[in-house]
């Protein structure tokens, strides 16, 4: 069974400053799995100040999926990262970091790689297609469901 490499990233604009983005967004808990669609559970594992172990519980198609990741946090860089230990994306890595963009703005850049199990090897438009697929899907996940928790959140301290 081949592993496919699928590389692709985003930028998520916010109406924050960039500080206070990296601190929402790096301030995990078990309440963070209500911000996403569908059936979650979540729970942190501290491991040291800038590492965690993060495990969510879904339900796709009514079947449950475990999934453990380590993040690793980069305060001075205003970055973070998210390595799948286990699951179906198993050593995939997601790369986020926060950037100014004026003093009352910022955005987020994502960097994703995703290593996916085939059932055969695809051809590089077939790559191209499902690497899109995935950038699609994380960024709607950001721009649909975190950015506005995020800017409902901050406004409302």
């Amino acid at each position: 069974m081949p592993t496919v490499s699928l590389h692709y990233g985003f930028r998520q604009r916010f109406h924050v400053p960039a500080p206070n983005a990296f601190r929402w967004c790096t301030d995990f808990g078990p309440d963070d799995a209500a911000l996403y669609p569908g059936r979650r559970t979540r729970s942190v594992r501290w491991i040291a100040p800038d590492a965690l172990i993060m495990t969510d519980v879904t339900y796709p198609k009514g079947t449950r999926l475990r999934i453990r990741r380590l993040v690793r946090i980069r305060p001075k860089e205003l970055a973070w990262t998210n390595t799948h230990l286990d699951g179906p994306y198993q050593y995939s890595q997601y790369w986020y970091q926060i950037f100014p963009s004026g003093s009352k703005a910022s955005f987020l850049e994502f960097k994703g790689l995703l290593l996916e199990n085939m059932s055969r090897t695809p051809s590089p438009p077939e790559v191209r297609r499902l690497a899109e697929a995935h950038r699609k899907s994380d960024a709607a996940t950001w721009s649909e469901h975190l950015a506005p928790a995020l800017e409902r959140e901050l406004r409302a301290k």
